[in-house]
């Protein structure tokens, strides 16, 4: 044994411990010269100036997990980890803290000194989230940490621009695009989130011009818009207009007669059937415009407020306040018909968390490239999902992928490569397209300007922030990293960025590598509230990460986030806000962290049990093949178990089943280790115990530890560590994330037959201690250790096994009698040793106990009543949550179970 294992579990001590002694050993580092077999990982990298969510706690213990088990299959790890220079939300930060200190904008300070302003909050604020990683324990290669914006780096984005310009694949041209009026930067589809919203529906008249009181119904829910519009649309097969078609209509303010087109894309069923288009500010007008030859008039500044094309009344106000007032203004002029309640899907910028405006700008776009041999990657599983229903989505989105829009108004990020000759840059970048065909010697395409920069001026914007993390799987590492570690093993990530992110990346490792850019993609769970929310920071529902390490324990955050993290679902995560009564301040309780924090605990203590028991000397921890003929049953159904365990593990792995493996070591090591293997052979421990027995419990007490933390390290790493030391474990100081599994089972020496006699005597002991103990319970008799039995035997062994069974049983006596005649009423049950009594004379006051389930039974009856009249509610039954109306269910049958056996108690003590 080695150093003394304290009495009291402290998280915060072993986990800094540990992770400065991995650093400092290098025990994360990846040997690109190393002859293993390599397994390699990328870390979706996080915001730069983001803080630790638990959808990071979840992403990232999925990782580590996989690279300590790797090593521990004796590969050569290599996990990369990095941060992403998220174009939009790094700068909005900083320019929310230039407005808040100075008053200021980006505009006031002028690009170079902005950038300059951007770097500084870069560096003092983005290390916060690979401190906070470090502090969950990940064993990332931190010295590959790497920056999308890290000179090298961002030589390769802009070349892969280079590349695809040249290529043909990249053009610039003026689009509809999705506009953020906050952010003030076009996005690109996948940007946009799409939110359920209550709305109006407001119903207005054009009048029909040199038709005085001739009047067209149209339904909008943005009269906002109708300054730009500059046609009235209606369906050519649709009767009730068709007279009207090639007439023109008058629009209310500004005043303009616009005429009235027909075009197939009008519904005839939604609202009156009449739409008035403003091929400016929607998509599907657009492309109506375009076909009718209408006039696009632009509304609208990049900000969402109105600007002079709306009217005097209407410029510089927000598109929300010209929306009332234009709704104000057409019932003044008696124009407004009605407005109704009406329910629409209208789309978000993912960042701003704002309504985006479709808007007419010119952008720079990109044509996907190896679109074929990508699809086919996924259907011919040459790279697997998992969950597989994963490719099904992945397939629907690349069959109707469209062209991305790269292209941002922003300054921080990746500058777009490319050059006008400043003599015709204005003209240049109002072109209605440009191209490689197209651009001439007035453009140029490269890193930097040909010939004397005073004649150049390079493009105003910044590539996509994707545009730069598509490349990540490879661009992050050197040629001889690269020639070791890729194609990557594993991805983990979130299936909300399936097409952001990993459909990208697959085509940037087929374009730049000839290569997949790894083999396997897991997609993690969304963790949501006990009420099904998503987790955020503006719903105020999502716990910090780190006040729960601090007060739980890093390990026992983990183990918890993997137990209820089932695969391909959703994880109601469920934190307790409550109020202390004597300071008044509020705390919060996790009991799911608080489920990992007993675990650790309960490890802990188990351990220390073993190193009060001192030293077992001449016996090497992890070995009992010497002594396989003297173990007892309890000691082989233990290692049988543990055997099986190791098994069903690396089956379990290897389908990326993780929530399995964390149920599978918490069953083992609380109930089949502690709560009946120990239980069990404790008197074995005991002083003057024959000496040889001592030694053979304590050598699979230790086997069974130094097979079992190995198994766990990839969930708790510190705590498993530490004891790895203190138990004597570490040979020649050796680390635990660096020692390989064994590849031996235990019980290669035993034969089956005596294997599964064992294990059906030791189930059937337990069984019956089980059913001992429950008869216990309903008596209020589970604490009396005086307790008699009398046991009728059904098997010949028993008496071999009574001690133990009297031990388990918290009896005083068990009396193995085949003809005792109890008498009437006594508690008797079967059990697979025989026929159980538990005579109850001296034990219990009838009376006392008559009254106490009498009592109890009243009050199930009540409750079962009130549960039944509430199912009887069709109303609840249709309105409540589906795990209510459930919850109650359950409820209704426990309590019809518990009123039969208060019932059966009471007619055995009459």
């Amino acid at each position: 044994m080695s150093a003394e294992i304290p009495k009291a579990y402290e998280p915060s001590e072993v986990e800094d411990k540990w992770f400065s002694r991995w650093i400092g050993e290098s025990a994360f580092h990846g040997n690109s010269s190393s002859g293993k077999k390599h397994y390699s990982i990328v870390i979706p990298p996080p915001n730069v100036t983001g803080v630790l969510t638990l959808g990071h706690v979840l992403n990232n213990t999925i990782q580590d997990i996989l690279a300590r088990r790797a090593r521990a299959e004796g590969k050569e790890v290599m996990w990369l980890p990095g941060t992403d220079h998220a174009g939009i939300a790094t700068q909005s930060k900083v320019e929310r803290h230039l407005r808040d200190t100075e008053g200021k904008t980006r505009r006031d300070l002028g690009r170079d000194t902005f950038l300059e302003r951007a770097w500084e909050w870069k560096e003092k604020h983005g290390g916060i989230i690979i401190r906070q990683l470090k502090k969950l324990g990940c064993s990332c290669d931190w010295d590959r940490e790497r920056f999308t914006m890290d000179e090298e780096y961002s030589r390769q984005v802009q070349e892969c621009f280079i590349h695809f310009f040249k290529s043909g694949h990249i053009y610039r041209g003026k689009r509809m695009v999705n506009w953020c009026p906050v952010s003030m930067t076009a996005l690109s589809d996948e940007e946009v989130i799409m939110k359920p919203r209550r709305s109006k529906l407001y119903f207005m008249r054009y009048e029909i011009a040199g038709e005085e009181g001739e009047f067209l119904e149209i339904a909008t829910t943005r009269p906002e818009t109708l300054m730009g519009d500059s046609g009235v649309a209606v369906n050519p097969g649709d009767e009730r207009y068709r007279d009207l078609i090639g007439k023109r209509a008058v629009r209310p303010f500004p005043r303009a007669e616009i005429p009235i087109i027909a075009d197939e894309h009008i519904d005839p069923e939604f609202g009156t059937g009449v739409l008035k288009v403003t091929p400016a500010h929607d998509k599907a007008d657009f492309d109506i415009g375009i076909r009718n030859g209408l006039e696009i008039i632009d509304v609208f500044n990049p900000d969402g407020t109105l600007n002079a094309l709306a009217g005097e009344e209407f410029e510089g106000m927000d598109r929300f306040k010209a929306r009332k007032r234009a709704a104000e203004k057409l019932e003044e002029m008696g124009l407004l018909v009605r407005v109704e309640d009406y329910e629409n899907n209208v789309g978000y910028s993912e960042r701003a968390d704002v309504p985006v405006e479709p808007r007419i700008s010119m952008q720079w776009f990109l044509k996907y490239p190896r679109v074929k041999e990508s699809t086919a990657a996924v259907a011919e599983r040459e790279i697997k999902f998992r969950p597989e229903r994963w490719a099904k989505t992945y397939a629907h989105w690349m069959e109707n992928i469209q062209d991305w829009c790269i292209s941002r108004q922003l300054w921080w990020g990746h500058r777009i490569p490319v050059w006008y000759r400043r003599d015709h840059a204005e003209s240049l970048q109002s072109a209605e397209s440009l191209d490689k065909e197209t651009a001439g010697e007035d453009l140029h395409v490269s890193l930097d300007p040909p010939g004397d920069p005073e004649n150049w001026v390079q493009d105003e914007d910044v590539l996509d922030t994707w545009f730069s993390s598509w490349l990540w799987p490879f661009a992050t590492m050197d040629s001889t990293t690269k020639a070791k570690f890729y194609p990557t093993t594993d991805l983990v990530t979130g299936p909300d960025i399936i097409f952001f992110w990993v459909a990208r990346m697959i085509m940037a490792g087929y374009e730049f590598t000839g290569q997949k850019p790894f083999s396997n993609v897991f997609f993690t769970s969304i963790i949501r509230d006990k009420e099904g929310r998503k987790m955020s920071k503006s719903l105020g529902n999502s716990p910090d990460p780190l006040d729960l390490i601090d007060k739980y324990g890093a390990d026992a955050l983990r183990f918890s986030i993997m137990r209820i993290a089932p695969s391909g679902t959703d994880v109601r995560f469920i934190e307790n806000r409550k109020k202390d009564k004597e300071s008044g301040l509020d705390y919060s309780e996790c009991p799911q962290v608080e489920e990992g924090r007993n675990f650790a605990n309960k490890l802990w203590n188990a351990c220390r049990f073993r190193q009060l028991q001192g030293d077992n000397s001449g016996q090497q921890a992890g070995s009992t093949s010497d002594q396989l003929d003297s173990l007892s049953i309890y000691d082989l159904d233990i290692l049988a178990r543990l055997d099986v365990l190791c098994v069903d593990l690396k089956r379990a792995y290897e389908g990326y089943k993780f929530q399995e493996i964390a149920t599978r070591l918490y069953d083992f090591f609380w109930s089949g280790f502690c709560d009946w293997y120990l239980e069990s052979i404790k008197r074995h421990l005991r002083d003057g115990v024959d000496p040889q027995i001592r030694s053979r419990t304590l050598s699979v007490f230790d086997t069974v530890l130094a097979r079992y933390l190995p198994l766990l390290h990839p969930f708790m790493p510190h705590i498993t560590e530490e004891l790895w030391e203190k138990l004597g474990f570490a040979a020649d100081g050796r680390l635990l994330m660096l020692t390989m599994l064994p590849e031996d089972t235990l019980l290669a020496g035993i034969s089956q037959e005596r294997l599964a006699v064992a294990q059906q005597r030791t189930s059937a002991v337990h069984e019956a201690t089980g059913r001992a103990r429950n008869i216990k319970a309903q008596y209020n008799l589970a604490a009396n250790r005086n307790v008699k039995f009398f046991l009728e035997p059904a098997v010949d062994w028993v008496a071999e096994e009574l001690d133990t069974l009297e031990f388990l049983c918290g009896a005083g006596e068990i009396n193995v009698d085949g003809g005792y005649r109890a008498p009437a009423g006594t508690p008797a049950f079967l059990t697979p040793l025989g026929k159980m009594y538990m005579p109850l004379a001296g034990l219990v006051d009838i009376k006392a106990e008559q009254a106490r389930i009498t009592k109890e039974m009243k009050r199930a009856k009540q409750d079962l009543d009130q549960i039944v009249t509430k199912l009887a509610n069709a109303k609840f039954v249709e309105r409540a949550p589906k795990e209510v109306v459930e919850e109650n269910r359950q409820r209704r049958e426990s309590l019809r179970i518990s009123i039969e056996q208060l019932d059966e108690m009471l007619k055995s003590l009459s």
